[in-house]
């Protein structure tokens, strides 16, 4: 488990393309100081396993399908990435629950500043932007930020100077891909009420009338 706060801004050392998968060799320093083969590390968001360790960095594979639903597969030489390293059982909680299963992907519409912060606009699919909720939090390329508005076509976040110059967000372009990972709370929220949360399917979604109940909570193995 992650919590959106980056520990390091890496860059992609080489990437190995396979028939359909890749192998991606990262330069990091400052979480090299405890990484060993298997642990996990979110990069732009998503959980990745660190396969071989370097002085100057790591490798990890990247499947098909992590490819298919992030921007990773748009990674080359040279290319900026946000890193997070687990959680550590004791440390502090400063971002929210990013499990680092990212929900898909938006496009950055638009930066606008605004004295000291950065309005960022990002436009996203209805499965993604029907779990945001304004001051609600999402993960955008595994960086936890507060949602400032959010409607049927995009959401937008403000970031601080301190966000901008330690993460890649910022110097993004337009037209840019960023993975997204909605709230975890809300995805189990919306699924219990029934709904269909990304990449979930409702349980029992043909007998449930949309209302928690002790006899639904019973029957779905709750109680």
């Amino acid at each position: 488990m992650f919590t959106g706060i980056i520990e390091e801004v890496g860059q992609v050392k080489n990437v190995i393309h396979g028939a359909a998968s890749a192998v991606l060799y990262i330069k990091a320093s400052k979480i090299m100081s405890d990484v060993k083969p298997g642990d996990s590390i979110a990069v732009n968001g998503v959980c990745l396993t660190a396969t071989n360790i370097y002085s100057d960095g790591f490798t990890a594979d990247v499947m098909a399908e992590t490819l298919r639903r992030s921007n990773l597969g748009e990674l080359k030489a040279g290319s900026s990435v946000n890193l997070e390293r687990a959680m550590a059982a004791d440390g502090r909680f400063g971002g929210h629950i990013v499990s680092g299963h990212i929900d898909g992907t938006g496009v950055i519409r638009s930066f606008k500043r605004e004295d000291n912060a950065i309005w960022v606009s990002i436009t996203a699919g209805e499965p993604i932007l029907r779990l945001i909720v304004e001051k609600g939090s999402i993960a955008i390329d595994g960086i936890s930020l507060t949602v400032a508005y959010v409607d049927d076509k995009e959401f937008r976040v403000s970031i601080i100077p301190h966000t901008s110059s330690e993460t890649t967000l910022t110097h993004k372009k337009e037209g840019s891909t960023v993975n997204l990972e909605n709230d975890v709370v809300g995805k189990y929220v919306e699924k219990l009420l029934g709904g269909n949360a990304v990449g979930v399917r409702p349980m029992d979604s043909g007998k449930s009338s949309g209302k928690v109940s002790m006899d639904f909570l019973a029957e779905n193995g709750f109680l």
